[in-house]
C-alpha cells in the first residue's frame, strides 16, 4: 500500500491535522467488485429502511456535531460560521433523500391501463455509483452525493477531493454505524489519476456524480463515452462566472451586505460566490465607495476565532492561481480595494479580498476560484448588451438581480438560462429542499441537489404489466354497480 501523508491545515501550513493512505489501484478495483456485488442486496432492501439507515446518520452527525465542524475547520480552513451551515447542510441532504426514497422508491406506481390488464412503474438502483465531491464543501456535497446514491439503492465508491479526506473519513464511519452495510459505502481517498481515473473508467460502474471544475468535468464524460458497455448517467455540477446585476433603483446598503456576502464568504471559494457585479453608471461611485468602505471592515485570520470573517484559501496551489490573476489585474484593470494580509496570516494560505474595475465581461478568461470581485459598470440602456455578454459566456449557475422594479427583474430572468436566480438578496447558500441547486451550459448537467428529480437520474425505471384476465377473469368488473337500462 501507499505511505500515509500528512494532510496540513490552510490556516497554518506547519500543523497537520492527520494523515491519510491514498487508495491503490488494486484497491479500487477490489472496491468496485465488492460494491458490485453487494449493490442487488441493497436496492432489494425497503426503500424505508434505506430511510431510516439515512436519519440514523444525520442524528450521529448531529451528535458529533462539534468534531466534524472542528474538522471542517482545521482541514479545509472553514470559519466557525461556514462549518456550522456545512453540518446542517449535510444533515439536510441525510434527511431529504431519505424523505424522497420513501415517497418515489417505497411501492410501484400504479399506471392507468385497458380492462384487464394492471401496469405499475417501479424505481430501482443502477449498480455501483462512483462520488466525486470538492474540497470547498467536504462534508456537505460529500453527504449530499453518498446519500443520494445509497437511497436510490445503488452501492457507493465515495472519493472525496485529495485535499480533504479526514472529514469524509469521519463521516463514512457514522453512515456505517447508522446501518449502511460497508461492502456497500466504500470509501477511496486519493488523487484524480490514482484514484478518480480508474474509478470512472472502470466498465462495472453504473454512473458518476461529480461536482468540480468544468475541464475535469469533461475528462470525465470523454472516459465514459469510450468505455464498452452500458452507457452510463453523469451528474456534473461545475462552476459559474457568476453576476450580480445592480440598477439604479436597487438599495445600496442591502447592495452592499449582498456583494460581500456572496463574493468574500468562504474566501469566495463557492461555485456559486459572485465573480462579476454589473452596476447602472447612475449609481456606480456611491456603491463602490460604499463597498470599499466595508471590505475594510472585514477579518481575515484564524477560522477558528470567532471574530474571523475571512480564512484561508484551500492551498498554496489555489493561492498562486490567485496571485497570478491579480497581477494581471494590475496591469489590466483600477484597482478598488485590496485588503492587508495581518502578520497572523504569515503561516497559511491567506489572499487577500480584493476588487476590480474593468471594461467587459470579455477581459475575464474564465471562472476565478476565491475572494476576487470584478465590476462592471454599465448604461441603463445597455442592460441587454450586459445579458448579451452574461449570456455569451456559456455558464448559467447563479444569478443575483438587485431592483425594484419588477419589469427589470422578469427581463433579466427570462433572457439569462441559470440554474439559481436571486432577487434582492445574496447568490450563495442554497437550502436543501427550498432552493434545489444546480446549474445548466457550461455549469452542470442536473438534476438539481436537493431537489425532487435528483434521486432518478441515480435510478432505473421498470414497468410490469399483468394481463389479470388469464389468471381468471378482472375481479374489479365484479365490483360494479348495475348498468341503467
Amino acid at each position: 500500500g501507499t505511505e500515509p501523508a500528512p494532510v496540513t491545515e490552510p490556516a497554518d501550513r506547519r500543523r497537520s491535522a492527520g494523515s491519510v493512505r491514498a487508495a491503490t489501484p488494486a484497491d479500487v478495483a477490489a472496491a468496485v467488485g465488492i460494491a458490485a456485488a453487494a449493490q442487488g442486496d441493497w436496492t432489494r432492501v425497503p426503500a424505508a429502511e434505506r430511510a431510516a439507515a439515512l436519519d440514523a446518520a444525520s442524528a450521529l452527525f448531529e451528535t458529533h456535531a462539534a468534531e466534524l465542524m472542528a474538522l471542517c475547520i482545521r482541514e479545509a480552513g472553514k470559519t466557525i460560521g461556514d462549518a456550522v451551515a456545512e453540518l446542517r447542510e449535510a444533515v439536510d441532504f441525510l434527511r431529504y433523500y431519505a424523505q424522497r426514497a420513501r415517497a418515489d422508491f417505497d411501492r410501484p406506481r400504479v399506471l392507468p391501463g385497458p380492462t384487464g390488464e394492471t401496469n405499475h412503474l417501479s424505481l430501482h438502483g443502477r449498480g455501483a455509483i462512483v462520488c466525486i465531491s470538492p474540497w470547498n464543501f467536504p462534508l456537505a456535497i460529500f453527504t449530499g452525493q453518498v446519500a443520494a446514491a445509497l437511497a436510490a439503492g445503488n452501492a457507493v465508491l465515495a472519493k472525496p477531493a485529495e485535499q480533504t479526506p479526514l472529514i469524509a473519513h469521519r463521516a463514512v464511519q457514522l453512515m456505517h454505524r447508522a446501518g449502511i452495510p460497508a461492502d456497500v459505502l466504500h470509501l477511496l481517498p486519493g488523487d484524480g489519476p490514482g484514484v478518480g481515473a480508474p474509478l470512472v473508467t472502470d466498465p462495472r460502474i453504473a454512473g458518476v456524480a461529480f461536482t468540480g471544475s468544468l475541464e475535469t468535468a469533461q475528462a470525465i464524460n470523454r472516459n465514459l463515452a469510450a468505455r464498452d458497455g452500458a452507457i452510463v448517467p453523469l451528474i456534473a455540477e461545475t462552476g459559474g462566472q457568476n453576476a450580480m446585476i445592480v440598477d439604479s433603483s436597487a438599495l445600496p446598503e442591502q447592495v452592499v451586505r449582498d456583494v460581500l456576502t456572496s463574493a468574500f464568504r468562504s474566501a469566495g471559494q463557492r461555485c456559486s460566490a459572485l465573480r462579476v457585479l454589473f452596476l447602472q453608471d447612475d449609481v456606480a461611485d456611491r456603491m463602490i465607495a460604499m463597498l470599499a468602505g466595508a471590505m475594510d471592515m472585514l477579518r481575515i485570520g484564524d477560522p477558528a476565532d470567532l471574530e474571523t470573517d475571512i480564512g484561508p484559501v484551500i492551498d498554496a496551489d489555489a493561492r498562486a492561481l490567485l496571485e497570478a490573476h491579480s497581477q494581471r489585474m494590475v496591469a489590466e484593470a483600477t484597482l478598488l480595494r485590496s485588503l492587508t494580509l495581518p502578520g497572523s496570516a504569515a503561516h497559511g494560505t491567506f489572499f487577500p479580498p480584493s476588487a476590480y474595475e474593468i471594461d467587459g465581461l470579455e477581459r475575464l478568461e474564465g471562472e476565478v476560484f476565491g475572494p476576487i470581485l470584478h465590476v462592471i459598470r454599465y448604461a441603463s440602456h445597455r442592460l441587454d448588451a450586459v445579458l448579451d455578454a452574461v449570456r455569451k459566456t456559456g455558464y448559467g449557475l447563479t444569478l443575483s438581480v438587485h431592483s425594484r422594479v419588477d419589469a427589470t427583474v422578469r427581463q433579466i430572468h427570462e433572457r439569462l438560462p441559470v440554474g439559481n436566480t436571486y432577487v434582492n438578496r445574496d447568490q450563495i447558500g442554497a437550502v436543501v429542499g427550498v432552493q434545489p441547486f444546480g446549474g445548466e451550459g457550461l455549469s452542470g448537467t442536473g438534476p438539481k441537489a436537493g431537489g425532487p428529480h435528483y434521486l432518478s437520474r441515480l435510478a432505473t425505471e421498470r414497468t410490469l404489466t399483468v394481463d389479470v384476465t388469464a389468471s381468471g377473469g378482472n375481479t374489479e368488473l365484479l365490483n360494479l354497480e348495475d348498468l341503467p337500462d
